[in-house]
């Protein structure tokens, strides 16, 4: 049985602001792709399919499409509901869906009622571990005493290797694959994750997954292997400026009759590339060695002397997917203390410095205003009365 893993899809979710449905239903149509050219028999989706508990109506349809381009490519679905996700919705239709081949796994009384699908060498179990926040899932798995996700992943864990027992006493040739939605020991995280340590400590071992062929894990971004058998595969698209660098695939996990035989990973064509470009606005604007992303999602980082008007403006029109910017004052010793900075200096010369951090140096006119202001307050000090108008003035 040839399986392809993938995860967090987060159909739905926005990029500094930005719409990226569009790019979703791009990388998700070339997994589809995937499963066609590679005679694919099972994708496997561990959790965070949907971005929000709530997913807008555009981002079903692009589910529902991307679902629909993987059954047609001759696979069948199996996936479970992550953090994001909610199980309730995720999981609506979920009997009426698996007529159709989409098996759609978000109960956690279900934890070990596998999807049963089999191969020229006998049945593979595939077992939906929905992700289990502690203390919503402790009473149903019956640990009530549990407070981490090791706790409640080695409950649900002991579940399903006791039906997996059963079913190997009647057919040696039954092999298993998890799908899990946790934070393993040893992973690396990339920033885009949403935090799951509500409820006790968040992350697991790898080996509470001992004695399964294959787990499919969620809810990092980056594909990586924890052992041969455990893995990520990281989602479809970057979703953090942190993964820029990254190169987003699936896993092709194939199964033979003793288990386990082989997992290849297949990169995923890129959409569109991030950048982080850091110049002045005229550098960013004229430059040829910024050429390479001129159609990137970008970050621009500015670092002219006074903080130019209207940059986002004018650097959309070379970087129109400029999505962040940020200016960095190129001078100045940020440790050095205030005090340090006004010593020995008139309250001119401080208020001088002042403008010209926060905005440009100020004119002769407005000097002038400076120092009307500074004498009435000098006068007031000393006791003196001022005139209003000349206090307005």
């Amino acid at each position: 049985m040839r399986i392809l893993h993938t995860s967090d899809w987060h159909v739905g979710r926005t990029f500094h602001g930005v719409d990226l449905l569009a790019d979703q239903a791009a990388a998700l149509a070339a997994v589809a792709r995937l499963v066609a050219d590679e005679g694919v028999d099972v994708v496997v989706v561990p959790g965070d399919v949907y971005d929000r508990a709530v997913p807008s109506a555009d981002a079903v349809t692009v589910c529902n499409r991307a679902f629909e381009a993987i059954r047609d490519a001759g696979a069948v679905i199996v996936a479970t509901s992550g953090n994001h996700d909610s199980p309730a919705r995720l999981g609506a239709g979920a009997a009426f869906a698996a007529a159709g081949g989409l098996h759609l796994m978000t109960r956690v009384s279900e934890v070990a009622s596998p999807v049963v699908l089999s191969d020229a060498y006998g049945p593979v179990a595939f077992y939906g571990i929905p992700y289990l926040e502690p203390e919503t899932t402790r009473a149903e798995l019956g640990v009530p005493s549990a407070r981490t996700h090791a706790d409640i992943l080695d409950a649900a864990m002991a579940r399903v290797r006791a039906d997996l027992s059963e079913r190997t006493s009647e057919d040696a040739a039954v092999r298993s694959v998890v799908l899990a939605h946790a934070f393993v020991v040893g992973a690396e995280a990339t920033g885009s994750e949403r935090s799951i340590s509500v409820g006790g400590v968040e992350t697991v071992s790898a080996s509470a997954f001992d004695g399964v062929d294959y787990v499919a894990l969620g809810h990092l971004h980056s594909p990586q292997a924890l052992t041969d058998r455990v893995r990520y595969s990281g989602s479809p698209l970057p979703y953090s400026f942190g993964e820029r660098t990254h190169r987003k695939a699936v896993w092709i996990v194939d199964l033979d009759a003793d288990g386990l035989a082989d997992v290849t990973r297949h990169d995923l064509p890129l959409v569109r590339g991030l950048s982080q470009l850091t110049g002045t606005v005229d550098d960013l604007l004229g430059d040829d060695a910024f050429d390479a992303s001129v159609d990137d999602y970008v970050s621009a980082v500015l670092t002219d002397p006074v903080r130019p008007v209207d940059a986002m403006r004018k650097l959309r029109q070379r970087f129109p997917h400029l999505v962040h910017l940020e200016w960095v004052r190129p001078q100045g010793d940020t440790d050095l203390k205030y005090r340090d900075k006004v010593r020995g200096r008139t309250d001119r010369e401080i208020v001088t410095s002042f403008l010209t951090d926060v905005r440009a140096e100020p004119t002769a006119g407005e000097l002038r205003w400076v120092e009307q202001a500074l004498g009435v307050a000098a006068r007031e000090s000393d006791g003196g009365t001022v005139d209003a108008g000349e206090a307005v003035a």
